[in-house]
């Protein structure tokens, strides 16, 4: 999977012990893991990881699932942190994924946080259109930036969220790769494995109790490609569950880590 093409990845690393690499959704970044990787350093060599055009990592193209794979293997080999087991969240799921199909001696255990191996309709186009919009003025403020995005974006909480990736002041700039973004998200929404054999390792699912990104009808596509796959509803939690129930996410992640099946 290695090869010119692959960057290396920015990483926030904490603990000690076996590595265990969080890779986040669209639009966040590793510190959308704060809580999270606090609590699992505890026990684990935490490793959260920016992928391609997202956080402080670098901006490239193609923005798609090998070219996103190919990046935390070559940045978890440079940090002689192979084998891993990986926590994958949304648009990280699938790439953690696409790691395990087409690295499977390199994946100790794969927890998939909250999306399927399945194409998602486009949701996100017009948040991407909003943010390119945006005039970035200088001394722009955050409050002023979120009023501009108000129209296109009603939903307060999600605003927020994109807004964590914006610059404010004197001069203002997106951190993350819109373009990039932009041109690949054909590739982001959609979902083609690597033409491996399934990955046989220990896989668990988690859905968020209140969102409808894992569905029944996932499920044999799911084992069709992971067939030791596990499934758990969490609580108190949506599709951000990790955000929403911290502790509940890491009470189960930890279970299934430790549960040595």
């Amino acid at each position: 999977m290695a090869g010119t093409t692959d960057l290396i990845l920015h990483a926030t690393e904490e603990g000690e012990g076996a590595p265990l690499v969080l890779l986040h959704g669209l639009f966040g970044s590793a510190r959308n893991f704060g809580t999270v990787q606090r609590l699992l350093a505890q026990q684990y060599r935490t490793i959260a990881l920016d992928l391609r055009n997202h956080g402080a990592s670098p901006h490239a193209r193609p923005m798609n699932y090998p070219s996103m794979a190919g990046d935390v293997i070559e940045t978890l080999r440079q940090r002689d942190a192979l084998p891993a087991s990986l926590v994958g969240h949304s648009m990280g799921g699938k790439v953690a994924m696409h790691v395990a199909l087409a690295q499977p001696d390199q994946v100790t255990r794969l927890v998939v946080a909250d999306i399927a191996p399945v194409r998602y309709p486009p949701q996100f186009r017009a948040h991407i259109a909003a943010m390119q919009k945006l005039p970035l003025t200088p001394g722009l403020t955050r409050a002023a930036a979120d009023a501009a995005l108000s129209e296109a974006i009603s939903d307060a909480a999600v605003r927020a969220f994109l807004l964590q990736n914006l610059a404010v002041g004197e001069h203002p700039a997106w951190r993350i790769g819109l373009a990039e973004i932009r041109t690949g998200m054909r590739s982001i929404e959609s979902w083609a494995p690597p033409p491996v054999a399934p990955y046989r390792g220990p896989t668990l699912f988690i859905a968020g109790a209140t969102s409808n990104y894992i569905l029944p009808e996932h499920r044999p596509r799911i084992r069709a490609l992971f067939p030791t796959a596990r499934f758990v509803t969490l609580k108190n939690a949506g599709h951000w569950l990790h955000a929403d129930n911290p502790t509940g996410f890491v009470a189960v992640i930890e279970a299934f880590l430790t549960d040595g099946g």
